[in-house]
């Protein structure tokens, strides 16, 4: 019984929320946090010893040794804080929710977890803004990361290798209805087709409108919000990849959208909406309606808007 005590002791539980980046015309900039959420267990093992496991999305498909991310995640924070030699393995299981390669941060959500669970080992050594700087560091931008540690929308800026984010929650009672096609989109590919330049008008459009959209969240001006999402940046670009898209778009928001976007780099888009269940309903059925014209399957998701961010359960 004390074997299994201590076992249990040891045990750290962490939830992270799948995420969304962009946000229209918040390109590179803008994320939120949904209520869909990749759960983790880890117990860190001072012998070299690596054992992981996965259920549910992905499973079949993640490594299961030292490439593993969720572990690479860890180990930083363990070398960091100087505690590499005492804990030189793990054991690590998931449960996975988050739908991979869809636009919605399945890898932002594995590196935060890693993160944190090896920062909980360290009796929590690191600060939420230290871990934000290192899963930047691995995933290479803050868009994901940051809606994945803090919750809600995120505001995120890197200036001179910081990183700056601002986490807020809108006054609009928002739900986001996420149609997810059943194919896979890496964001290398949809990094391709963008160009390296853009008009001055197109930067123009984005700035305004990414502006607006943040102020609209703030202060809870819901009729903003049909031109706030709007985006001239990436999404026109990337409609060649999803086929349908721009139908969909226009289908949702004939159901009461308030505004759609291409979630992250795709395939996934997401309506939103004021909290009404036929409404989300309508939507959710017309998305998935035009998209299956186009010869792709999807599936509807409702969400909320997640307002806690990964946490240690």
């Amino acid at each position: 019984m004390d074997n299994e005590t201590s076992s249990a002791k040891n045990i750290i539980t962490v939830k992270v929320p799948g995420t969304s980046a962009n946000c229209g015309s918040g390109f590179d900039c803008l994320g939120l946090a949904a209520t869909i959420y990749n759960e983790f267990k880890f117990t860190f093992l001072e012998e070299k010893r690596l054992t992981i496991s996965a259920v549910g999305e992905g499973a079949d498909t993640i490594p299961n040794d030292e490439k593993n991310i969720v572990w690479q995640s860890a180990r930083l924070v363990l070398e960091r804080a100087g505690a590499a030699e005492k804990f030189q393995g793990a054991e690590i299981s998931m449960n996975n929710r988050v739908p991979m390669s869809r636009g919605l941060g399945s890898s932002a959500a594995a590196i935060v977890a890693g993160l944190i669970g090896a920062n909980a080992a360290v009796d929590n050594h690191f600060t939420r803004n230290d871990i934000l700087k290192f899963a930047t560091e691995i995933e290479g931008h803050p868009d994901n990361v940051a809606p994945a540690i803090f919750g809600g929308f995120t505001v995120s800026v890197v200036d001179k290798n910081l990183v700056h984010t601002y986490s807020f929650l809108p006054k609009i009672k928002l739900k986001l209805i996420v149609a997810v096609p059943d194919f896979p989109l890496s964001t290398k590919l949809a990094r391709q087709v963008l160009p390296k330049t853009v008009p001055l008008k197109d930067a123009i459009f984005n700035v305004s409108r990414a502006s607006m959209l943040v102020a609209a969240l703030i202060e809870g001006k819901e009729k903003l919000l049909s031109i706030a999402f709007d985006d001239a940046l990436h999404q026109p670009y990337r409609t060649k990849l999803v086929p349908g898209m721009e139908e969909v778009f226009t289908a949702a928001k004939k159901a009461g959208a308030l505004g759609v976007v291409l979630s992250g780099a795709g395939p996934s888009l997401i309506a939103f909406s004021a909290a009404n269940r036929r409404l989300e309903n309508d939507i959710a059925a017309e998305m998935v309606h035009t998209f299956k014209k186009f010869d792709v399957q999807s599936t509807a998701l409702i969400l909320d808007l997640d307002t806690r961010g990964a946490s240690l359960n």
